[in-house]
């Protein structure tokens, strides 16, 4: 195997990035590592990190971007915040092109930018709060939910909190921890609320969002994944959010759990069977979420028509 069919596959186990150091190993010199990247057969994305794959997707350059971000500021340097998140794969909030990374409290943080979308952070941590996730050093799933609370508004967190839970990354105990935690920290107050408001059982952040619309307009759920059965027991159909009294369900429709055909069909063929068996569906969009009357009132008012229905 040639050099560069080494390093091709090396680079494809290292989420496509190549480091200078690994290059020189494998025979190549600095100046041909330079005549790559100036004839553009590999991209330079930090000092001593390439790409030499230059046809990579969006979402592999983004990977390849946070690892180099770690192997370029040297030992001890690991990802956090929004990226942590990112590659614990805890979902919740709106994706940015900066790479959050920290150095070592006792090292220097770099006194220039890298690259515009490397943010460079020193963060102090303790035992068992950086773990690796598929070769790169990160804070773990419940540092990061920590950190991350403190710092954004009450839907996003509880959004990442329930992420977090639904996806197996912090179990309720390690939730319960999160108060104390986070005592005497700037934000840490609000963040107390917003672990109160947490459930796992929702299945994606504009679940979460959706539920909270509800929860400030006076129309919290029953429950959520509210199965319906009839009387032989069989499965209709799993609602997102439940009101068993009513017989009311709302459903998030996201576009990646319903942009499909298929899943379209799915979703008619389930909404057919629930509403025969004496059940109102209500559908929301991350759009309708924006509005913070809109799903409320529009909860209230399938009620309203039902218990008049039946009365």
């Amino acid at each position: 195997m040639g050099p560069h069919q080494l390093l091709s596959h090396v680079a494809a186990g290292q989420d496509g990035m190549l480091a200078l150091a690994q290059a020189l190993r494998a025979g190549l010199t600095r100046d041909q590592v330079r005549q790559l990247h100036r004839c553009g057969s590999w991209q330079r994305l930090l000092r001593g990190c390439f790409v030499p794959n230059a046809e990579l997707s969006d979402s592999a350059l983004r990977r390849a971007r946070i690892r180099a971000a770690v192997v370029s500021l040297g030992p001890g340097a690991f990802a956090v915040l929004d990226t942590a998140l990112e590659l614990h794969g805890i979902g919740g909030l709106r994706r940015t092109p900066q790479v959050h990374v920290s150095v070592p409290v006792d090292r220097p943080r770099p006194q220039r930018a890298l690259a515009p979308w490397l943010i460079v952070h020193q963060v102090t941590v303790g035992p068992g709060d950086v773990a690796e996730v598929t070769g790169v050093r990160a804070t773990s799933p419940l540092r990061t939910v920590s950190d991350v609370i403190l710092r954004v508004d009450r839907y996003p967190a509880v959004s990442v909190l329930d992420s977090a839970l639904n996806q197996d990354r912090v179990t309720p105990a390690q939730l319960a921890l999160i108060p104390g935690l986070i005592r005497g920290r700037r934000g840490a107050v609000a963040a107390r609320c917003h672990v109160a408001e947490a459930d796992g059982r929702a299945q994606s952040p504009l679940e979460t969002r959706t539920r909270l619309r509800r929860v400030d307009g006076r129309v919290p759920p029953d429950t959520l994944q509210l199965e319906v059965r009839d009387d032989d027991g069989y499965l209709l159909g799993t609602g997102d959010l439940g009101w068993r009294g009513p017989r009311v369900i709302a459903e998030a429709d996201g576009r990646d759990a319903h942009g499909t055909p298929e899943a379209a069909f799915a979703d008619r063929r389930r909404q057919n069977r629930l509403v025969n068996a004496g059940w109102t569906i209500l559908r929301f969009t991350w759009q309708d979420t924006l509005n913070p009357d809109y799903i409320p009132r529009t909860v209230r008012q399938a009620i309203t028509a039902t218990r008049y229905r039946t009365r």
